[in-house]
């Protein structure tokens, strides 16, 4: 059967990277995943995949940083300006986008992959010399930019899709393919889960372009460590006044805001693992002469465990509350973001690693059972909620090298890795239809 894998994939090979281009052409930020959306459910649609999108497929009630109503209304239009199937965009109205497709439409599902499509808030590189700009597949829409590989991943995950779909007698099993929205921010995950969408699933895997891969040829086939982690807004609303006449007359956000700055950055750290806090942005004042009555803190904690990351989170939440009491504030707190931390099984490192050998393209001194990830991963809910419910899960990296790092507006990956990452998780899905689920 990889042999059969090879040829297929080797076919599709100019097929992906012309998806992957077009996808990063077409960048989109969380919730606003329109045209991408549109764009892989027409190949999966095709490909006879079971589709489910829109409120199918998200809890309303557990999406988090939506972009306002005229700005969801605009992404939608402009990606049916671009080309998207109108009808498809018809289903996502309001920012309900991403997709999760079935090969088969008997059995329920009980293995899934995880990919996820959105862009960076970012302007990409417009100069000779970045690949994309040189040869015409830049982003198209200004302030989106695929600069963390999810154009890549997207790709892997219909390379998959196609490799199957010609493959479909031999699959023994049912399986989901999640192509999931807003992972920048940690967003798209959790309404994905309330809806159901792991519900039953007993293997999971995840992937990503790069980030701690860094070679062409080269696999890390686990990651663990993810940092939990909570993303929050909060605002103080006091009272303005002439700041010469009559001071006393206010009440001052700013002032608020930086005690709670100051002090949040001052929460001791905990002995039982890292923890993380960051006010990345504030916001506050209208005028030199005027007692400033708004004021709003952009910030984040992390922590190596749910449970640090909740100890900081309720620490912050502590001195927001105090802080605006010393100035008379009004208060407010808005989650924008949250994921759990996240390991991976063993087993399942150890499909992954059979699976990779059968691929010529990945240098055995290349891959790489486990790494720390350090940082955070909406696909930890989906692994959490697999593994809740007896089942096992990795999230893998497929290696390559990098023009400039993730996040960066020059980014950019080596497109050969496309094809042989697809053709090392079909093998996996052969290997997960044989475990005992």
């Amino acid at each position: 059967m990889s042999e059969k894998i090879h040829r297929i994939l080797e076919e599709l090979e100019s097929r992906l990277v012309e998806f992957g281009r077009k996808l990063h052409n077409h960048a989109e930020s969380g919730w606003t995943e329109f045209w991408a959306t549109a764009f892989i459910a027409d190949i999966l649609i095709e490909a006879g995949y079971h589709v489910k999108m829109g409120r199918e497929v998200l809890d309303a009630d557990f999406r988090m940083g939506l972009p306002d109503d005229e700005a969801l209304h605009a992404a939608a239009e402009r990606a049916i300006a671009q080309g998207a199937n109108p009808d498809l965009v018809e289903k996502m109205r309001g920012g309900f986008t991403g997709l999760v497709a079935d090969l088969k439409a008997g059995p329920a599902a009980r293995i899934a992959l995880r990919f996820d499509i959105d862009s960076n808030t970012l302007q990409e590189c417009e100069e000779v010399g970045h690949r994309p700009f040189d040869e015409g597949f830049s982003s198209r829409n200004n302030g989106s930019c695929h600069a963390c590989g999810h154009d890549g991943n997207a790709t892997i995950g219909l390379g998959i899709a196609l490799a199957l779909a010609q493959l479909r007698e031999s699959v023994s099993q049912n399986i989901r393919l999640i192509f999931q929205p807003a992972e920048e921010g940690v967003r798209g995950a959790l309404p994905m889960v309330r809806a159901g969408v792991v519900d039953g699933i007993k293997a999971l895997v995840g992937c990503h372009m790069g980030f701690k891969a860094f070679h062409t040829g080269g696999l890390i086939l686990g990651a663990g460590k993810f940092l939990a982690t909570s993303k929050f807004d909060a605002h103080f609303t006091g009272v303005s006044s002439h700041a010469g006449a009559y001071p006393e007359e206010g009440q001052n956000s700013l002032l608020a805001a930086a005690t709670a700055s100051l002090n949040m950055h001052a929460i001791p750290r905990h002995s039982g693992g890292a923890t993380r806090i960051t006010v990345g942005r504030m916001e506050a004042g209208e005028g030199r002469n005027i007692i400033p009555a708004q004021a709003t803190l952009v910030s984040e904690t992390r922590g190596e465990t749910t449970e640090l990351n909740d100890f900081m989170l309720e620490k912050a939440k502590k001195v927001i509350k105090h802080s605006a009491g010393m100035y008379d504030q009004a208060w407010q707190i808005k989650m924008m973001g949250g994921c759990k931390s996240g390991e991976s099984d063993a087993e399942m490192i150890a499909l992954l690693r059979q699976s990779a050998e059968k691929v010529s393209f990945f240098q055995s001194e290349l891959i790489e059972d486990y790494v720390e990830f350090g940082g955070s991963d909406d696909v930890t809910e989906f692994m959490a909620a697999v593994q809740e419910q007896g089942g096992i899960a990795s999230y893998c990296l497929a290696g390559t090298e990098l023009v400039a790092g993730h996040h960066n507006y020059r980014f950019d990956f080596n497109e050969a890795t496309l094809a042989p990452a697809a053709e090392f998780l079909t093998n996996a899905v052969f290997a997960m239809c044989e475990l005992d689920l």
